[in-house]
């Protein structure tokens, strides 16, 4: 049975979560003038919340109290960055689908600078995370570089070919298969939540019968202890080899090869850092060169794996050989993943970690496992954005940093906490549930900022056809 520490956890995390949508939508409107009453047509209502919005992100709140102080604004989304970057957290999540309604209706920032603020939070948050995961984790390996090696490199090249995608695809189509696909993520996920919890149900069942037993045989103490979930398959993944410095290292060459990729090919309009013809023939050179670049990558982390479990059989034997969920999968499988993977992430213009944590539980991958090593690959990811970013000359670092900083601390938060209930009431499952709550509020906030958007085009007679990727 659950203890009341983690009965009191759960529905706090659950109350974060959905009034980081409901309290963005109250701030935004305090800010509106006044609501005209039409018709009850359901157009009539959507042209009045586009025009709001338009109206709202046209006159953005002021952050200063006459003068260069912290407005009320800025402070609300503070708070609800805080508790955003928690609940991401704690569910092994990047958070930017959470991130950019908050900056975008609260802070009044366009969509575009909320990108990039964006991309400071998500780094932020995902370094603390794994920072905590490595160094006051109580010795327990819970990342699995394995995973974070094979996925790396055709993630990346996935998201540069989801990214050509949807400069192709029309808005609404985007938004309907993004929706769609969250929405069936979300059952999946929801569903597997369910089934862990019942196995943990049963396990602490046989626990409490075992311990009834052995009070009425031996007049013992009825001590029970309840399942922690996969801490014994972790620790097993770890054996206490250390910080596989070869495998970081190795992620970081990735790290930097795609990096100056992209740092060259720049934006949609050219900027990057040499001057590059968008669409000319250096820029497809240099967009193709991403695949021989992730094929090499692949096949070496494949062979260099390979080799190293082929020792081990031989140093070990091969009857006290203990096999990790990654080795028993086929080596094509999780590349193949991470390629699909990449390209929704791409296609549907978010971060990876609202998607990589549902594939890798539907992977069989442990819940604790699943969301740190999530949160070690979105760190890759975000922070070539953000790198990006600040080589390109954005605007607003410093007011950027400060969000980031808010992030770094909210998760730090947002994972002790979940820690503590999962050892309290050793069930992981909450983890999962967890994730399922933050896929279906982003589901919500999706469809319905998708909705306004192409509302908006076709209101305003605009194509709503493929396009060419130039």
């Amino acid at each position: 049975m659950m203890s009341w520490t983690a009965a009191r956890v759960v529905p706090l995390l659950a109350t974060a979560a959905t009034s980081i949508s409901s309290l963005s939508v109250a701030a935004a409107a305090s800010n509106s003038s006044t609501s005209p009453h039409s018709g009850d047509l359901p157009s009539d209502f959507l042209t009045q919340l586009s025009q709001w919005r338009e109206h709202h992100l046209s006159h953005p709140p002021t952050n200063g109290l006459g003068g260069n102080g912290v407005g009320p604004n800025a402070v609300l989304a503070w708070i609800l960055a805080f508790l955003a970057a928690s609940v991401s957290s704690a569910g092994g999540v990047g958070g930017g689908s959470l991130f950019l309604p908050i900056l975008n209706l609260v802070a009044g920032l366009s969509l575009k600078r909320a990108a990039t603020y964006s991309s400071f939070m998500v780094t932020g948050g995902a370094a603390s995370n794994v920072l905590y995961n490595l160094l006051w984790n109580r010795g327990r390996v819970l990342i699995d570089y394995d995973i974070a090696l094979l996925f790396q490199p055709c993630l990346l090249l996935g998201v540069s070919i989801g990214v050509v995608c949807n400069v192709m695809f029309p808005e609404w189509l985007i938004t309907a298969l993004f929706s769609l696909f969250l929405a069936f993520c979300t059952v999946k996920t929801c569903r597997a939540g369910v089934k862990i919890w019942r196995s943990e149900s049963c396990a602490a069942s046989a626990a409490v019968a075992v311990a009834a037993a052995r009070h009425n045989e031996n007049k013992e103490p009825l001590l029970v202890l309840l399942p922690a979930g996969q801490d014994g398959d972790q620790a097993a993944a770890g054996n206490g080899a250390g910080f596989p410095w070869k495998d970081v290292s190795v992620l970081v060459a990735v790290w930097l090869c795609f990096f100056l990729l992209h740092a060259f090919i720049g934006d949609k309009h050219g900027k990057g850092m040499i001057r590059i013809t968008p669409c000319g023939i250096a820029y497809w050179l240099f967009t193709i060169s991403q695949v021989p670049f992730s094929v090499a990558f692949t096949a070496y982390i494949i062979y260099a794996k390979r080799k190293k479990q082929l020792l081990r059989n031989q140093e070990d034997g091969k009857a006290n050989c203990v096999e990790t969920k990654t080795e028993t999968m086929s080596s094509l499988i999780l590349p193949l993943a991470a390629f699909v993977t990449g390209s929704l992430s791409g296609l549907f213009g978010i971060g990876g970690g609202l998607l990589l944590n549902p594939v890798l539980l539907q992977m069989g991958i442990p819940p604790q496992t699943a969301a740190a090593t999530s949160s070690f690959m979105v760190l890759f990811c975000a922070s070539m954005s953000m790198v990006q970013f600040i080589l390109l000359g954005m605007d607003g670092i410093g007011e950027a940093s400060v969000y980031a900083g808010i992030c770094f601390v909210a998760s730090v938060a947002g994972a002790v906490l979940i820690e503590k209930a999962v050892r309290k009431s050793g069930r992981v499952s909450m983890i999962v549930f967890l994730v399922t709550a933050i896929m279906a509020l982003s589901t919500v906030i999706v469809t319905c900022f998708g909705a306004l958007d192409v509302w908006k085009q076709y209101n305003g007679g605009a194509y709503m056809g493929f396009k060419l990727p130039c």
